[in-house]
């Protein structure tokens, strides 16, 4: 018997359900490829969302041959120039469009050999539309592709549409299942359409699938999925481990939540959710400077629960939420205090100082760096040697 996740894949974005404003963003990029700055796409979110079907779609409905790959299958610049640079440089054989499907793209930097980096050098000469999937793409890792690429999310489905989804195959399969128990799959497959159709094709099979207890999935969750149930739902205990679930440090949870309390809560519930997001900060510095690292819990604490407890009812409706500005000014002035650095560093080794000294003195150390002999010396690249010329500005 073939899986009914293959079977029942959708054909056309008509079939995609619950992801309108995905499918909407996928069109126009194809559709508008050349004139678009950005030559890749990255349909993030979490798995059995429909990300793959989605591109696959995109390539059928646009009559385009599509070349697909996974990430984790070439981890180095090598592997990768031999697979993907010959797809971007040849036409398509039926002399129609093409779509290059890169599947599971943060997979790649795990053993990584310089093949983020040719990734990028592709991305920006591809005569070809790039579709990039990921689970988890806020790594820093991928900060410069996140940049170069047009970021669409890919939601977890809400339960009523998986439910939906499910009831509509067991009528073409001419098969039933009781209600309460297809309702229990929908919730319990937290938004994995593709786990809640694998769960009722193995139902099917039994004599009496009622019997049968679903264990609830224990899977990662995203940033987004954690901001939407602290911000929109009402505060219970599993809000106050929601943040277990999530790859990121409570340093950068508590940039995103800064980013996007505003987004949701108005008024009172504002001034009371702010209030704890400071109450977090002081116990965070207290644990920084003092090393008092029982004060997690009750940062973790005021950062959900807390939160949450802020509004008077659960929220309602689609919010987009943010990736935070401070993040992106903190990379801004890691960038352009690198370069000083790195001289810093130089200077120091060569003259036997510490580090933070050739800091602290680098305004007279860049008076003495203006002899090209000393810049020879000192091996510095040509970043550096521009840094040193770049005029100040007053």
């Amino acid at each position: 018997m073939s899986p009914w996740t293959e079977r029942y894949r959708p054909r056309k974005f008509s079939e995609i359900c619950g992801q309108d404003d995905a499918v909407c963003k996928v069109e126009n990029f194809i559709k508008d490829f050349k004139r678009n700055k950005k030559k890749a796409l990255i349909l993030h979110g979490p798995p059995g969302t429909g990300k793959t079907t989605l591109a696959h779609v995109a390539a059928r409905e646009t009559n385009s041959e599509i070349f697909e790959l996974n990430a984790s299958d070439f981890r180095d610049k090598n592997r990768l120039k031999e697979i993907l640079k010959p797809a971007l440089e040849q036409q398509s054989l039926a002399d129609t469009g093409k779509i290059i499907l890169v599947d599971e793209v943060d997979g790649i930097s795990a053993v990584d050999r310089g093949g983020l980096q040719e990734l990028l050098t592709l991305i920006e000469t591809s005569p070809y539309p790039i579709i990039l999937t990921a689970n988890d793409i806020w790594d820093k890792r991928f900060n410069v592709l996140r940049r170069v690429s047009e970021m669409v999310q890919v939601k977890e489905v809400d339960y009523h549409t998986i439910k939906d989804v499910m009831i509509s195959i067991l009528r073409k399969e001419n098969l039933f299942i009781n209600n309460n128990l297809l309702t229990s799959v929908a919730v319990r497959a937290k938004g994995d359409l593709r786990a809640a159709i694998n769960d009722i094709q193995s139902l099917s099979r039994m004599r009496d699938p009622s019997i049968l207890t679903l264990d609830e999935r224990n899977k990662e969750v995203d940033i987004f999925s954690a901001l939407k149930m602290i911000l929109k739902g009402k505060p219970t205990r599993e809000t106050i481990g929601i943040f277990d679930s999530v790859k990121m440090n409570l340093d950068e949870i508590m940039l995103w939540m800064e980013e996007n309390i505003s987004a949701e809560y108005k008024g009172r519930e504002l001034v009371k959710a702010v209030e704890c997001l400071s109450r977090a900060d002081i116990f965070k510095g207290r644990i920084y400077k003092q090393q008092y690292w029982r004060f997690l819990v009750y940062e973790n604490f005021l950062l959900s629960y807390g939160i949450s407890a802020a509004k008077k009812e659960a929220k309602v409706g689609y919010t987009s939420y943010k990736k935070p500005t401070r993040i992106l000014k903190i990379w801004i002035n890691n960038q352009r205090i690198a370069k000083k650095k790195t001289i810093a560093e130089k200077y120091a080794d060569y003259v036997h100082i510490g580090s933070k000294r050739a800091l602290k003195e680098f305004p007279f150390i860049k008076q003495i760096l203006k002899n090209n002999l000393i810049r020879k010396e000192l091996k510095l690249t040509q970043e550096e040697v521009d840094y040193l010329d770049k005029p100040v500005v007053v």
